[in-house]
């Protein structure tokens, strides 16, 4: 499968401090990695920051001060921001061109995973197997820092990554597509080899702790888990992720050859 990521920066995340200096950064097209404000100030500078993360859609978090001082001690006026060492994509540009590529989607969906390192190791799984794209929410998916970079062994940097609003609203929007939903959980007894992964497809995968959301159960149109027949209850996500992305991956093959 043909990689459509467009070129990206290689860079760790960037500590950028003072309320003027996270405005130059956002209006001059930095990606915000994550975003601290202290709680309680205010001012018209700050008002200014307000109204443009509105603008831009960007999330941040409302922190006392003892937080931002133990990132920096330097003076933060009360803002501090990491800028994404890579640049997210739009799963609505990705789409249309694989389909004009003459190739069929396969799209990786990550509800709740925040733990770096499995981030980083599905980030890799999902780049030697050629998936098109990983599609993470805005809120409550791992932070992409240097550790996730190290993790994926750079994959990160090759594969496109779409960090969205709502999962709900973009899986909605990629059966509108033409894909299928195939939610990887123990709520069936349906297992991971009964769907047809040759049709244009998204793997949705939760985290250990809380699984996938109820609303994106509900619309999948298949439930699909990977049999256990050892003592222990469950895999980790990231070897989760490779046992079904190349499930999906052999069934393409074997109907290609």
């Amino acid at each position: 499968m043909q990689n459509f990521s467009r070129p990206l920066k290689k860079e760790g995340n960037q500590l950028v401090f003072g309320i003027r200096a996270v405005i130059e950064a956002i209006e001059s097209g930095k990606e915000i990695e994550s975003l601290f404000i202290q709680r309680g100030m205010s001012g018209s500078l700050l008002s200014e920051l307000k109204t443009l993360i509105r603008e831009q859609d960007i999330s941040y978090q409302q922190v006392p001060v003892e937080k931002l001082n133990r990132i920096t001690l330097k003076n933060h006026q009360g803002v501090i921001a990491f800028i994404s060492p890579i640049t997210y994509q739009r799963i609505e540009d990705i789409i249309p061109m694989v389909y004009e590529e003459g190739q069929v989607p396969l799209i990786l969906m990550l509800d709740g995973v925040t733990d770096i390192r499995n981030f980083g190791a599905i980030a890799r799984t999902a780049e030697c197997a050629g998936v098109h794209a990983i599609v993470v929410p805005k809120k409550g998916s791992a932070e992409i820092n240097p550790d996730a970079i190290k993790t994926s062994a750079g994959a990160l940097f090759k594969i496109p990554v779409c960090r969205v609003d709502s999962l709900y609203k973009t899986a909605i929007f990629l059966q509108e597509s033409g894909l299928q939903l195939i939610s990887c959980t123990e709520k069936t007894d349906d297992t991971i080899y009964q769907p047809d992964y040759t049709s244009p497809s998204v793997l949705i995968l939760g985290s250990e702790e809380s699984g996938i959301s109820d609303d994106l159960i509900r619309i999948s149109e298949h439930l699909a888990k990977i049999p256990l027949f050892g003592e222990i209850a469950s895999l980790n996500v990231s070897v989760s992720t490779g046992v079904v992305v190349y499930e999906a991956i052999r069934q393409r093959s074997v109907s290609n050859s």
